[in-house]
């Protein structure tokens, strides 16, 4: 396989874990927003989620299935954390023309 074509197939397999890692943080952070009275949402209107107060632990309910909740929320965009730097070490050393 080309080097190119290797660092294009990579790039496109890191896009898609990557998305269903953040769609799957997102759930999460939605089930954390109903389990809280503080972030529930009232209006009837879909919402973005607060995925902000989450990972602060701003008006999460704190019992422990909850807080489980927001740890494996965490755990996830700390996965995509790692995935920015991993793509970033791999952009790195592939060097000039992939």
């Amino acid at each position: 396989m080309e080097p190119g074509l290797a660092f294009t197939v990579f790039a496109g397999a890191w896009g898609l874990v990557m998305v269903a890692v953040l769609i799957s943080a997102i759930r999460l952070c939605y089930r954390v927003e109903e389990r809280s009275a503080a972030l529930r949402n009232r209006t009837g209107l879909p919402m973005k989620a607060q995925w902000l107060q989450v990972i602060a632990n701003a008006g999460v309910a704190r019992d422990a299935e909850t807080q489980a909740l927001r740890r494996r929320a965490i755990g996830r965009f700390l996965a995509i954390l790692a995935g920015f730097a991993l793509f970033g070490l791999v952009l790195h050393f592939s060097g000039p023309g992939g």
